[in-house]
Order: C-alpha cells, then sequence, then structure tokens
C-alpha cells in the first residue's frame, strides 16, 4: 500500500471526510482492521481564506507546494490536496514535488464520463465557479459546464465561507442549494458536481433530481484505489 500525503484544512470540516472514506475504502478492500497510511498536513484555515480574500495566491500557493514537499520528504508517494478551490495552485504543488498529484477536476471529470454523461452543472466558491482553472479543466475532458447565474453565485459562495466552513448545515441553505441546482438542470444540466468539498455536507444525492457528483468523496476514492495499486 501507497502512503498518501494530504494537504487538508481547508476547511477540516470535510477534510474528515476525506480520512473517513479513504480508510473505509481501504477496509473494504483489504477487510478486517485495515487502514490507510496517511501523513497530513492541516492548516488554519482562516489564515487560508484571509489570503484568498486578499489575492495572496502566489504566496498561498509558495506554503501549498512547500508543504507538499515535506509530505514527500517524509514518505508520502501520493499527494492530494484537500479543496477544490486551491487547485488554482496545482501547477506549483506538482513542480515541487516528483511523485504523483491526483487533481480533483481529473477524478471527478473522469466518474462522470465513465457514466456516459457530458452537460454537468457546478456548483462552488466564487473562485471555482468564475475562474478558468476548475472550469477549463472540466472542458478539457470534453464536458460542457454550467454554473448558477450572478446572483445564485453569491449565495451558494456565502453558505459555503459564512456557514458550511463553521459547520453550519442549515435547512433553509440546502432549499437554496436545491433550488439553484434545479436551475442548472432547467438549462441542460445532466448533473450537478458538488464543487467544493463543504458542499457535499449540506447537499445530499436525493437533494438533486440528476446524477448528484460530490467532489471530496470522488477524490479520496481516487487516491484509496491509487494507494491500493
Amino acid at each position: 500500500m501507497k502512503t498518501i500525503g494530504l494537504l487538508g484544512g481547508m476547511s477540516w470540516e470535510s477534510s474528515i471526510e476525506y480520512e473517513r472514506t479513504i480508510n473505509e475504502y481501504v477496509r473494504g478492500q483489504l477487510g478486517g482492521s485495515s487502514s490507510a497510511s496517511l501523513i497530513i498536513r492541516s492548516y488554519n484555515f482562516s489564515e487560508i481564506h484571509g489570503l484568498q480574500e486578499a489575492g495572496g495566491w502566489e504566496a498561498a500557493g509558495a506554503r501549498l507546494a512547500a508543504d507538499a514537499a515535506l509530505l514527500e520528504e517524509s514518505g508520502a508517494e501520493i499527494i492530494i490536496l484537500c479543496t477544490n478551490t486551491m487547485h488554482r495552485l496545482a501547477d506549483q504543488i506538482r513542480a515541487a514535488i516528483t511523485v504523483p498529484f491526483l487533481h480533483i477536476a481529473d477524478a471527478t471529470a473522469n466518474r462522470i464520463i465513465e457514466a456516459g454523461e457530458s452537460k454537468v452543472g457546478l456548483l462552488g466558491t466564487r473562485f471555482t465557479m468564475e475562474d478558468d482553472f476548475y472550469v477549463g479543466n472540466l472542458e478539457a475532458h470534453g464536458l460542457d459546464v454550467l454554473v448558477p447565474e450572478a446572483d445564485d453565485r453569491t449565495i451558494v459562495h456565502d453558505v459555503i465561507y459564512n456557514e458550511l466552513v463553521r459547520g453550519i448545515v442549515s435547512t433553509e441553505s440546502r432549499d437554496e442549494f436545491s433550488r439553484i441546482a434545479s436551475s442548472l438542470v432547467a438549462r441542460g444540466a445532466e448533473a450537478i458536481i458538488a464543487g467544493c468539498t463543504e458542499i457535499e455536507l449540506l447537499l445530499q444525492p436525493d437533494d438533486v433530481s440528476v446524477s448528484y457528483y460530490p467532489t471530496a468523496r470522488i477524490h479520496a476514492e481516487t487516491a484509496a484505489r491509487a494507494a491500493l495499486k
């Protein structure tokens, strides 16, 4: 079994689910008391969020890249970044390591393509929905990506940062996310991507009328399969 290095804590609410999913997958495959070999670097998310809001992406990238290198030095044979938004810095991280870096959008796109779907609705932070680093990656796999209208993008972004990363899960916000997902379906989306790892703490498959792709779970399962090869 290969050792997985996790860059997490962005936020820890969803990073814990990464650990749970990876360990459950490994135990399911190997049985008994088996669990994964993990090395974890977990951040104070308030510092990362501050860099995001200030546009300090270069500084954030330098921090993540340096820590990815430390994970490799500590024995990690696979590196994953437990957040969608910070994949904006994927190239900096890859440049700092020699072991495989498993990109969350690649893992998600592969799962969607395997299911035979091509037109998807994307929910995530404003950075993920509006910047090219994520949508462009999905489009490079041949997917047609829809994002919510501007007012709904604001709702999704604000719920993530004001509620979900703080462990707040409300019925009102779930209803809003379900409504926004339905608006994407009405525009032709065949599936909904939970393109922020915290969204799947709120929105469940039964809350949408089409296929649902929880990126944290997909990413974690992809890493676990790679570790067991």
